[in-house]
Formats: C-alpha cells, structure tokens, sequence
C-alpha cells in the first residue's frame, strides 16, 4: 500500500479592496503521495474543478472561476466551503452561524475580540446558513463526499481561514507602510500552524504567490527561526524551499511559492474557495448591518469603483452613526 503525505495550501481574498476583510484560508490533507497533491482525479465525479459540473460535484478551484455574483455561483461557493468544513464538524453536520464561520474556525487563528467589537457589523453574527443551499440536501452531499475520500485514502485533517478586519489592516499598512509587508504578516500564522502541527514526519506546503515576489528565503529564516532553510529553487513562475527543524527535531516541510497554485494544488484551490466563501459572507453581513440603517442603500463588494459609490451613497449614515474610518476604509 502506497505511503501517506501531508499536502497543504494557502490562499487570500479580499487583498484589493477598499471596504471588508482581507480573509486567508488553508486547507490540510493527508494522501496518497503520489498523488502529489492534485487531488481531483482521485475524487471524481463527487469533486471537480469545473464549475458546470456544479448540480453532482463540489466544484474546487480558484474562486475566481467558483464564484460570479449570481445566485448559481453563490450556492456553488457556499456549497464547497460549507461542505469540506461539514467534514470536521460533530455529525459532519455543516456549521449553521456566520460566527462559526468568520471567527471560530479556528479560534487560534482569529485576531483579538476587541479588534472585532470595533466593527458593529461583526457584532451581529447569529444569522443562520445556509444562506444559499438546503441544509438537508448539503448535509447528503457531505456523506458522499466523506465517503469519496475515504474509498481515495485521502482524508482532511485540517482546514480554516483568518479574517483580518479593517481596523486591524489599517494599523498593520501603518506599521509596515506596505501592503506586500502586511500580507505576510497576516499569513504568517497559517504557515505556523502547518508547520508546528502538520510537518512532524513531512509536510508540502503550497502559496499562491505573494505579489510579484519570488525571493523568500530570507524572510522564511525570519519567521522560522526554529529551522534551517534551505533554497530548492527560484524562478519567475516558482520559488521553493525545504525546512528542517532544528537540533533534530522531526518537523520538516517544504514550501513552494507559485503563480497559479491553485491549478497544481487542490488544498490551495480549497483554501481559495475559504477565503472567497469568508470574505463574501462577511460582506453580507456588512451589507445587511448597513442596509437595516439606510433603507435603499445598494450594497457593495468593496471594490474600489464601487467602493467609493457607496461611501458616498452612505456618507449621511456614516455621519449619524459616528463610523469610525478607520474601521472602515482602508488606507492602502
């Protein structure tokens, strides 16, 4: 019988907009390692990355080709994300909270409670989900997937996302004075929590790319300064690295930065259906705070055009309800 490995992956939403969060997800998997992380073919028909096949598969891969703001699109994002999380919950039933969703999965990794208490429209977190599927017939898709994976020896040990609100962005662009700066600060409790809890005997990490940047082995040796790092290879479409933990410790794991990696990893295409599935949920919830305030006011995603539309649409709200703008707009 084939051996197992531990293939990982991280990605980000929301890193452009000028309203919401930025959300970071991963995702964690134990397989067969020669599968080498492309987990597809061994999933199918329950899993696929073409969104057509939507009606019998989950559909993972970039939430770009996921996700459209149609009603289609939203139950399909909603149903991969709610579904590989069912996977880990009591029952396998499907987290039902949007608190759940944001906040709690994992607990480690949210940022502090005060930082959150200063958006009202986070306070505000007991609306039910599904928002977009039946529960009922979700909850039958979660059985068919926990048994494809099961009859693929492949199983989910570990998945979730950090949610960055406004508030804390903005004090990290002041601090770092850069966005590609706070970025990885923000990620870096994700690559933590591969590394202390999933590299014991192995682990293949895999990160969209930050930016532009293909040089990372310096600020690996920063951020894992209980590892030797050592450079596999750097190149325009692919930068990778081998830790070792140090004094003979049994952690070890590489970690390749690449354009595209959600077409070469399956965690990092789950971990880009988190992050999109956290940040579009958070923004309903903004939405909704808003909208139950100004009656008519059209909502927004955030992004910059449409952004400035609704901060001017909004301003009178804004004013009666003394928004703090730093908890608001982002200054980067």
């Amino acid at each position: 019988m084939s051996e197992l490995a531990i293939f990982a992956g991280i990605d980000e939403a929301g890193l452009g907009p000028i309203l919401g969060p930025l959300t970071l997800g991963y995702s964690v998997f134990r397989a067969p390692r020669e599968l080498g992380g492309e987990l597809w073919k061994a999933l199918t028909p329950t899993v696929s990355d073409d969104p057509l096949k939507d009606a019998r598969s989950f559909v993972v891969a970039d939430s770009k080709v996921v996700f459209k703001r149609t009603p289609r699109c939203e139950k399909r994002l909603e149903t991969t994300a709610l579904g590989f999380r069912a996977l880990l919950e009591p029952g396998r039933r499907p987290q039902t909270t949007l608190g759940r969703v944001l906040f709690e999965s994992p607990k480690e990794l949210a940022v502090e409670a005060e930082v959150i208490a200063r958006h009202p429209w986070y306070r505000e977190l007991s609306r039910p989900l599904p928002r977009h599927v039946d529960a009922g017939a979700l909850e039958l898709r979660v059985e068919d997937l926990h048994r494809a994976l099961a009859k693929a020896r492949i199983e989910l040990v570990d998945l979730g996302v950090r949610v960055v609100p406004e508030a804390e962005l903005n004090r990290s662009f002041d601090e770092t004075d850069n966005k590609s700066r706070t970025h990885w600060i923000q990620s870096r409790p994700l690559f933590r929590r591969v590394w202390e809890r999933h590299a014991h005997g192995g682990a293949e990490l895999w990160v969209d790319r930050h930016g532009g940047r293909m040089h990372y082995g310096s600020i690996l040796a920063v951020d894992f300064q209980d590892a030797s790092v050592e450079l596999i290879d750097e190149a325009p479409e692919r930068s990778s690295y081998r830790l070792t933990e140090r004094r003979g410790g049994p952690r070890r794991m590489t970690i390749t930065f690449a354009e595209r990696a959600e077409q070469a990893s399956f965690a990092v295409a789950l971990a880009s259906c988190l992050a999109k599935h956290a940040r579009e949920t958070a923004m309903e919830a903004f939405n909704d705070w808003f909208a139950a305030r100004h009656p008519g006011l059209e909502p927004t995603a955030g992004y910059t055009t449409d952004g400035r539309r609704w901060l001017a649409d909004a301003a009178r709200t804004l004013e009666r309800e003394k928004i703090d703008r730093t908890c608001l707009v982002r200054s980067r």
